[in-house]
């Protein structure tokens, strides 16, 4: 599977590891960046990039790394098809893949060990789908708006 990682200067050391843990474990990873550090970058480029090549690659996933994860959501979440979720345990990792259908977790790099980060990627990788009818209708609904920007009723 290939996974994209995307960071800011916080979450630079992380992604590093990251990026070495996983091609470790087989993972196809492509490091959309920074390539260096720079304590002075901004998240959004990063972010919106990684977001874009996992939509555009069906089957990969993304994961995106700040400070909090909080910012880095925001961002990888408004490229349409993404669906990226901010996983601060192993537990959130596994739900955000199972009833969402999670194409990108956020990771906030300044919350977690490294040994925690580690365990919440890996278990977001490893965790599918569900496939449950109502987690489907779901993930429907919220790409119905995405794609139509219609309200849908309230029940």
């Amino acid at each position: 599977m290939r996974v994209y990682l995307g960071s800011d200067h916080a979450g630079f050391e992380l992604k590093v590891h990251l990026a070495n843990h996983l091609a470790t474990q087989g993972y196809d990873v492509v490091d959309v960046g920074p390539q260096t550090f720079d304590p002075d970058d901004d998240y959004p480029a990063f972010c919106l990039h990684t977001g874009h090549r996992v939509v555009t690659d069906a089957g990969s996933l993304g994961v995106v790394i700040g400070g909090s994860g909080n910012g880095e959501q925001i961002a990888a979440n408004k490229i349409a098809g993404v669906r990226s979720a901010l996983a601060w345990n192993v537990e959130t990792a596994e739900l955000a893949r199972g009833h969402n259908d999670a194409n990108v977790v956020a990771v906030g790099a300044r919350q977690h060990t490294l040994d925690e980060a580690t365990a919440i990627v890996e278990a977001f990788l490893a965790t599918p789908f569900s496939g449950n009818e109502r987690h489907a209708r779901r993930i429907t609904q919220v790409a119905d708006y995405e794609r139509t920007h219609q309200l849908p009723p309230l029940p």
